[in-house]
């Protein structure tokens, strides 16, 4: 049960950087609508930068993510067959 509640640990702080990185893409993207707007093509040009950077972290979190609800699921199937 150690080895579940390490991973629902694990998962959690994940789940936080998802969502930390989720609102923060929105921001850009809002920073980018309005610079938009003001015809200011480079600064928008780096806010897109940003926004990519952030995409693929997101990506990269979302992947972890994945894979620590995997073994998530492994770690307590393989608790519930030694009960």
């Amino acid at each position: 049960m150690k080895d579940f509640s390490r991973l629902v640990s694990e998962q959690m702080e994940t789940m936080e950087k998802l969502l930390f990185l989720q609102s923060e893409i929105e921001r850009c993207q809002e920073i980018e609508n309005e610079l938009r707007e003001l015809q200011e093509e480079a600064k928008r040009e780096s806010v897109c930068a940003e926004i990519e950077r952030k995409k693929k972290e997101l990506k990269e979190i979302h992947d972890i993510f994945e894979k620590q609800t995997e073994e998530l699921i492994q770690s307590y199937q393989d608790t519930a067959a030694l009960v």
